[in-house]
C-alpha cells in the first residue's frame, strides 16, 4: 500500500511539473505573438509539442499560424487539438473559415463550439473581428435566429453589461425576473455574487462562492470572482492563495502573477511578491506596470538601489509617461536626494501639470534643499489644485 502511495504522488508531481510547463510554454509564446513575433512563437511551441502532445500547445501555435497568415498550418493545428480534446479546435476553426470568406464552413465549426463545453459567449462572438466578412452574409443572418443560449445565459450576459456600464439597479431588475422563473442554482448563485462583488459586499460573495468553489475546486469564473472579493474585503493571504488555485490550476494568465505579487506584497511577502513579478517579466520585459510594481516591492523590501534600477529602466523605455518620473523621484525623495527627486518631479509636471500630489512633494523637497521661496511656490499650486494636505506647509513656511 505504501509503495502505492508514494507512486501515486511521484506520479501527481510529474504531472503538476509538466502542466506548469505547458502553461510556462503558453505564456510565453503568447507574449512573442502579442510583440508581432510569431515566428519565434511558432519555434518555440514546436519544440514545446515535440515534448509533450497537448490541445493548448497546439490552439496556440494556430493563433501564431493565423498572426503569420499561413491559415493552412493554423487548420491543422486546430484539427489536431480537436483530436487530443473533443471540440477544443471548433473556435478557432470557425474564426480562420470566416478569415477565408467561407461563412458556410465557419458557421458549421461555430455550431460545433456552442454545442461544446468550449461554448463562447455572443458577446465575445459578436465583438471577435474575424467574423467581420462574412456578419453581412445572408447564412449568418439566418444562423443566429436559433436560440443558441438559454434564458438564463442570456440574463447573466445582460447583468454583466449592466455591471459594466455602473448600472446596478438595472442588473438588479434582471436577476430579479431571472429568480422569479428559476429555482436557486449555480448559476443564478454565480450572477447575485457579479451584482454583490459590485456593489462592494465581499463578504456576501465570498460566503456564496467559497459554496460553489466547494463543489468545482477548478472553475475559473468563481475563483476569479473570489480572489476579487477577497482582495476588496483586505483580505490578500485569501487571495493570494486563490491566485494561486487559479494558477495551479493551469490557467494561463500571466495578469495573475502580478495581482498574486500585489497580494505577497500587503502581507510583508515581498521576497514571494519579487519572485511572481520576476518570472511575469520574463515574458514581459518591457511592461510599464510591472516595471513600476517591481521597482515598488524592491523599495518596500529595503532595497533602494535596486528600485533605482527598476525605475529608471521604466523611464528609458517610456520617456512620456509622467508616472515612471513620479516613481524615480519619490524613490529619490524616500533617499534624501532631494535635487534628483525636484528634477524628475519637475519633469512629471511637464507631461502632467496638473497633479496636485507631485506639486506638493517637490515643496517638500525644495523646502529640505534650502529653496524655501520656490518651495511655497509649489505649496501654493498644489493648494489652488485642492489638495488639503499642504496647508501646514504652507501655515508653517509661507506665511510672513
Amino acid at each position: 500500500m505504501k509503495k502505492i502511495i508514494t507512486l501515486f504522488w511521484i506520479l501527481l508531481s510529474i504531472a503538476t511539473v509538466y502542466g506548469q510547463q505547458t502553461v510556462d510554454y503558453i505564456l510565453k509564446s503568447r507574449a512573442l505573438t502579442e510583440a508581432g513575433k510569431p515566428e519565434q512563437a511558432i519555434y518555440l511551441l514546436n519544440g514545446a509539442i515535440a515534448e509533450t502532445k497537448e490541445s493548448r500547445l497546439y490552439i496556440e501555435r494556430a493563433e501564431a499560424n493565423i498572426l503569420k497568415g499561413d491559415y493552412s498550418a493554423a487548420i491543422g493545428d486546430f484539427n489536431e487539438a480537436n483530436k487530443l480534446t473533443p471540440f477544443s479546435g471548433e473556435y478557432g476553426l470557425s474564426r480562420i473559415y470566416a478569415l477565408k470568406g467561407d461563412a458556410a464552413t465557419a458557421l458549421y465549426h461555430l455550431e460545433l463550439n456552442l454545442k461544446s463545453p468550449f461554448k463562447k459567449s455572443e458577446k465575445e462572438i459578436m465583438l471577435d473581428p474575424a467574423f467581420s466578412s462574412v456578419e453581412n452574409r445572408q447564412e449568418w443572418r439566418q444562423f443566429w435566429k436559433k436560440e443558441w443560449y438559454s434564458i438564463t445565459e442570456k440574463s447573466i450576459s445582460e447583468i454583466e453589461y449592466y455591471i459594466s456600464a455602473g448600472k446596478i439597479d438595472e442588473s438588479k431588475d434582471v436577476l430579479t425576473e431571472l429568480k422569479k422563473s428559476y429555482d436557486s442554482n449555480a448559476d443564478i448563485l454565480y450572477a447575485e455574487a457579479l451584482i454583490n462583488l459590485a456593489s462592494g459586499k465581499y463578504s456576501d460573495v465570498m460566503k456564496v462562492i467559497s459554496g460553489l468553489v466547494t463543489l468545482n475546486p477548478d472553475n475559473e469564473k468563481y475563483l476569479r470572482i473570489l480572489a476579487k472579493a477577497q482582495t476588496g474585503a483586505s483580505d490578500p493571504a485569501g487571495a493570494s492563495t486563490t491566485y494561486s488555485q487559479l494558477l495551479s490550476s493551469g490557467v494561463a494568465d500571466a495578469g495573475m502573477l502580478l495581482l498574486r505579487a500585489d497580494c505577497y506584497t500587503k502581507t510583508g511577502e515581498t521576497d514571494k511578491a519579487l519572485i511572481d513579478i520576476r518570472k511575469y517579466l520574463e515574458f514581459y520585459p518591457d511592461n510599464s506596470a510591472a516595471l513600476s510594481q517591481a521597482g515598488k516591492t524592491e523599495a518596500k523590501s529595503g532595497d533602494n538601489l535596486k528600485a533605482l534600477e527598476y525605475f529608471s529602466k521604466n523611464l528609458k523605455l517610456h520617456p512620456n509617461d509622467p508616472e515612471c518620473y513620479i516613481d524615480r523621484a519619490d524613490s529619490y525623495f524616500i533617499s534624501k536626494s532631494w535635487d534628483l527627486a525636484i528634477n524628475d518631479y519637475s519633469m512629471s509636471l511637464d507631461l502632467k501639470p496638473a497633479n496636485s500630489d507631485v506639486w506638493l512633494n517637490k515643496g517638500i523637497a525644495l523646502l529640505n534643499s534650502g529653496k524655501e521661496e520656490d518651495a511655497c511656490h509649489d505649496f501654493r499650486i498644489s493648494f489652488r489644485l485642492g489638495n488639503k494636505r499642504v496647508t501646514d506647509y504652507l501655515s508653517r513656511n509661507c506665511i510672513k
